[in-house]
């Protein structure tokens, strides 16, 4: 397809096509009205003098005969720019005016005629045209009264002539418009189509151009570059979680292989069997907690839940998810604090953020863990800033540097100092996807000693009001 078959084919020129069209027809319209009124005016004017002529005349025969009106005609007719006058008998003999051969039948009736005719002071006889009116007066006289309209032809020939050449050289520029516009939006989506096409062949770090002109073309590229962004950030995190997975999980698959192959090996009694069973399963129920986990993110981030949220009170939730491990806190020698006494209500899914809430407990008491005669405490609130509602979990453990603390809301990163507790570190990932969610945020901050970590969740519209 040629370039010019393919401009041809855009939208944009076929919208400019269709404008052009349309605006041409308008102003084609408006001329041709102004025409035909202008040209009305112009016969009207003439028709009213015609009529005035002729009461005149008719008055001029009734007061002095035929005589009288003989020299008024001749005297008229004679005047410079005078109009078109002719008396005659019923046979058509010229007694006075200024008009020559006149075919007869244009004379044997009255009324109004349009008629081509030449002046008797015109050498070259050239016919003209005029608009005349023809009466009878007493005694089988012909009057004709008349005014030249070739105004009106001249008139009509002052207006189409630029008319056309005006809608002659609208079309010319509407059309080299539009084949510039079209050049124009043809070669941006040309750079579009190039960068698709260069990021589906896998280049993920491709982003469609953003001229700054803030038109409907760069705000498309700003959101299309926003996806672009998040399916980057997407697939970046998978394959980090599958790299994870695969060295994380590698230990204790490893470590379940071999426990299973030393009972094979050296069990001898039901004893040892039952036992290495009992690790068999301990272990099973550790991987199943950590694809469990790993799915629960991925539905989070995917925002599968929506459909699920509730209006719910979200003090009341964090009161029911400390309880829980209340006994937990004190047999480790910590006394887990609540604060949460006005009602907050927020939409989400409570589930979700109890699974959230219980993480964040659980790695508070896990880390807050006291020296022998010692104990910390561990405080969990609930409380209301601006139009969110915030939970704050502080314990007294050993924190997190700030260099570390936005790794640590990665899937898989544990640092040094919990690489010999129990986990799988995924608890804060799951708390900040469940947060993302909920269009909620989580900061860490620091607890001077321990770590504080700050939840904020918008409140519920008809609640908060």
């Amino acid at each position: 397809m040629t370039s010019l078959g393919r401009l041809a084919r855009t939208t944009a020129f076929k919208l400019i096509a269709a404008y052009l069209i349309v605006f041409a027809i308008f102003a084609a319209s408006v001329i041709a009205y102004l025409g035909w009124h202008t040209q009305r005016l112009v016969i009207s004017q003439a028709t009213e003098a015609i009529e005035n002529e002729a009461r005149i005349l008719e008055e001029q025969y009734r007061l002095g005969g035929i005589n009288r009106l003989v020299s008024i005609i001749n005297r008229r007719s004679r005047a410079p720019g005078a109009g078109l006058y002719l008396l005659s008998t019923f046979t058509g003999e010229t007694l006075a005016g200024n008009v020559l051969n006149l075919p007869l039948n244009i004379i044997d009736t009255q009324g109004w005629k349009e008629i081509d005719y030449v002046r008797s002071e015109d050498q070259s006889g050239h016919p003209s045209r005029a608009l005349v009116k023809v009466l009878f007066v007493p005694g089988e006289f012909r009057v004709l009264v008349g005014r030249d309209v070739v105004e009106r032809e001249q008139l009509r020939q002052i207006i189409i002539r630029p008319a056309l050449w005006g809608l002659a050289v609208l079309v010319v520029m509407g059309v080299a418009g539009g084949l510039f516009v079209t050049r124009r939006v043809l070669k941006r989506i040309d750079q579009m189509t190039a960068t698709s096409e260069s990021i589906m062949a896998g280049n993920l770090a491709g982003r469609l151009a953003v001229h700054g002109t803030d038109d409907e073309f760069d705000r498309l590229a700003l959101s299309l570059n926003a996806m672009l962004e998040r399916i980057e950030a997407l697939m970046a995190g998978l394959k980090e979680v599958s790299d994870n997975i695969a060295h994380d999980l590698k230990t204790p698959l490893t470590r379940l292989r071999n426990r299973a192959e030393d009972a094979l090996r050296t069990a001898s009694g039901d004893e040892q069997w039952r036992a290495a069973t009992e690790h068999t399963i301990d272990e099973s129920d550790g991987l199943i907690r950590t694809f469990d986990a790993l799915l629960m993110i991925a539905r989070a981030e995917a925002g599968q839940a929506r459909d699920k949220m509730v209006a719910f009170d979200l003090a009341e939730s964090v009161t029911a998810v400390a309880e829980l491990y209340e006994p937990m806190a004190d047999e480790q020698g910590i006394d887990l604090v609540v604060d949460a006494p006005a009602p907050l209500m927020v939409r989400g899914v409570r589930e979700l953020f109890g699974q959230a809430l219980s993480n964040l407990i659980d790695n508070a008491i896990k880390y807050s863990a006291p020296e022998l005669g010692e104990r910390r405490t561990v405080r969990v609130s609930a409380e209301r800033r601006d139009q969110n509602a915030c939970v704050i979990v502080a314990d007294q453990g050993p924190g997190v540097p700030e260099g570390d603390r936005k790794r640590v809301l990665e899937r898989f990163v544990r640092l040094e100092v919990s690489r010999t507790r129990p986990g799988s570190g995924l608890g804060l990932s799951l708390a900040a996807a469940v947060m993302h969610l909920h269009g909620g945020t989580i900061a860490l901050e620091d607890n001077g000693p321990g770590l504080r970590v700050v939840i904020q969740l918008p409140l519920d519209a008809p609640a908060a009001g």
